[in-house]
């Protein structure tokens, strides 16, 4: 690949919601759950009061029991009313899962397809600057977080709130007196929380952050493993991996604390008032201004809520992790699609003037991470193919040819000028059709892990793949062009399932297979970035020559590396310092430019154009594997 280095780009953290402005960024994903929710929380808060029926029920009994002439028949009534409330509370229990966890589900589901298709429509441009790791984290740990928090968190933190609210009113309805002692405890913890919300949602956004980095080191890693045992650089890998693993211990060990020390607060404080309320109740009894049923009553309702104070700091917790993850959510949801389909069709309708036509018409282009003001890496590149010709693209490295290639399906858009498909500007096409006219075939061959068959009719039209016998005709078409016949002698033929991004096959294989597929899309232009790399001169020429038969009447641009490529192409253009230098046949290119000559030199020596343009010797060769080790 000839695409220049750039630099690296950085990514902009969007912008600091409030909690509420984060639940309303998931309103698209909370259809049908609004009402189950709300079933829920009834539910959970209806558990929640029974649970706090059960000490008055102490505190009548106690009291029923102690007056005098008391009848001890009411125990067995007690112990039956809170055997009720206790089956009550369980069936509550029960119902708010059954309400809320499955649409919880279904809302982490939708929150993932969505984002998976903002990937899919997002330019290259957003893939280039983001780590896959991140998005890898945002799109796995971060909804998981959500799904826990909607099913959990949100429904037992207003629980808690409601249960800590109606105990406080039964506890000042027992004694005023040992009430404001317990709500005094309270006061602290309301301090500490301003404090708590902002330290530990700052250590949530980072450790959220950092884990995506670490994803990121480790995908790398493993599709870098071959890189990485031949060089023998698995131990500074692993000290590389240990020390962002450290930085992430480091950072949830302080989110830990952070926690703690909040949760320690709420649970010591009303721990130490409760111990303060019961001297106080022991001398209101004396004096006889409580009775020791409310003294039962009190305290078995403070055990009740010590779970949703206790809780309190946990939840509170988990909501600002679960801002923290639509945040991060909402981050590449509102990133622009900057290369998208036209607002409305073009006048005219969608006819082709000349179907297979490829034209460039003042081209300008710079990277979007590039600063303004600079130099374009493209500028005012004219060229113009003709239907069905071959032509070559040469240049020397970093000259901008992998990039000129990648403006005909409009991986990136031009900064200026058009690109012409069929004599119409490619951004007037829908993506769809675009891609569907304009196949292109990367170096970097990109398989994915699937059966032969899959990836190579990965872009078949969908006439075709209607109808299985024309697929299989165009699935060995393909093939047989690509000159990968090697695919029916893997182990389960064309149905074999390649390892993760065909690392299973050699270069030379990986490439065919993409080459292959590239063809059984039947495109009007194919681009081809260097596709033939890693094949020796004879297979390249054999897949060259089988191009020209099959794909007879499609345009063709090749950048090409190998004299042998040129030398096979109908026309060759020269690219230099992001301008069109010359274009003509080889022949003529040789005779008057001494720039094309120094290019061609510089190709690799030992590739003879004499000997690739000796057909007959090319014809004994056809049937070769060719893989370059």
């Amino acid at each position: 690949m000839s695409t220049p280095a750039r630099p690296s780009p950085r990514r902009v953290r969007g912008e600091e919601r409030s909690l509420a402005e984060a639940l309303r960024r998931l309103s698209p994903y909370l259809e049908g759950i609004r009402w189950r929710w709300g079933a829920g929380l009834a539910s959970a808060m209806l558990a929640g009061l029974v649970a706090l029926a059960i000490p008055q029920v102490i505190q009548q009994l106690v009291n029923s029991v102690l007056r005098p002439g008391g009848d001890a028949s009411d125990v067995w009534t007690a112990v039956a009313i809170m055997a009720v409330l206790g089956v009550a509370e369980g069936a509550l229990v029960y119902l708010r899962r059954v309400f809320i966890l499955p649409p919880a589900a279904g809302v982490e589901n939708r929150a993932r397809v969505a984002l998976f298709r903002r990937l899919q429509r997002l330019p290259v441009s957003f893939h280039d600057s983001w780590p896959s790791g991140q998005l890898l984290s945002r799109s796995v740990g971060d909804l998981s977080l959500l799904r826990r928090w909607i099913a959990f968190g949100t429904v037992m933190f207003v629980v808690s709130i409601v249960t800590i609210v109606v105990g406080l009113g039964l506890l000042f309805a027992t004694s005023w007196i040992l009430a404001l002692i317990y709500l005094a405890g309270a006061v602290p913890i309301m301090w500490r929380s301003f404090h708590f919300r902002n330290d530990f949602r700052a250590a949530s956004r980072l450790s959220q952050d950092q884990a995506g980095d670490l994803a990121t080191t480790v995908e790398e890693s493993v599709h870098g493993i071959r890189v990485l045992k031949a060089f023998g650089r698995g131990g500074e890998a692993l000290e590389g991996f240990r020390g962002q693993a450290d930085t992430l211990r480091g950072t949830e060990v302080h989110k830990a604390a952070v926690l703690s020390k909040f949760i320690s607060l709420i649970v010591a404080l009303p721990e130490t008032v409760i111990g303060l309320s019961l001297a106080v109740g022991i001398y209101l009894v004396a004096t006889g201004d409580l009775t020791v049923g409310a003294v039962a009553g009190f305290f078995a309702t403070t055990a009740v809520l010590a779970g949703p104070v206790e809780s309190v700091g946990q939840l509170m917790g988990m909501s600002l992790s679960a801002k923290t993850a639509i945040d991060r959510h909402a981050e590449v949801m509102d990133t622009p699609v900057d290369i998208a389909d036209p607002e409305a069709p073009p006048a005219g309708g969608t006819a082709v003037d000349t179907p297979g036509a490829l034209a460039f018409r003042g081209v300008r282009f710079r990277y979007p991470d590039v600063a303004e003001g600079a130099e374009p890496l493209l500028r005012d590149i004219t060229l113009d193919l003709r239907p069905g010709e071959t032509m070559a693209l040469v240049g020397l490295t970093g000259s901008g040819k992998s990039t000129l290639v990648q403006l005909v399906p409009r991986l990136y858009d031009v900064t200026a000028g058009q690109v012409l498909v069929g004599g119409r500007d490619v951004r007037e096409y829908e993506l769809v059709e675009l891609r569907r006219r304009v196949s292109i075939a990367f170096e970097d061959s990109t398989l994915f892990s699937d059966s032969i068959r899959n990836n190579v009719l990965l872009g078949a039209p969908e006439r075709v793949l209607a109808d299985p016998a024309a697929a299989q005709d165009l699935l060995d078409l393909a093939l047989d062009t690509a000159q990968a016949q090697f695919a029916h002698r893997l182990p389960e033929g064309l149905d074999t399932e390649i390892g993760e991004e065909g690392l299973s096959l050699s270069g030379g294989q990986r490439q065919r297979i993409a080459l292959a597929r590239a063809i059984a899309a039947r495109p009007e232009v194919l681009v081809l970035d260097d596709p033939l790399s890693a094949l020796d001169v004879r297979t390249e020429e054999a897949v060259t020559r089988r191009l020209r038969s099959v794909l007879a009447g499609t345009t063709t641009l090749i950048v090409a590396h190998r004299p042998s490529t040129v030398a096979l192409a109908d026309r060759v253009a020269v690219l230099q310092d992001g301008r069109i230098l010359d274009v003509g046949t080889h022949a003529e290119l040789l005779a008057r430019s001494a720039d094309y000559r120094f290019i061609i030199s510089s190709f690799e020596a030992d590739r003879s154009i004499e000997s690739v343009m000796d057909s007959g010797a090319i014809t004994a060769m056809t049937g070769t594997e060719g893989d370059r080790a």
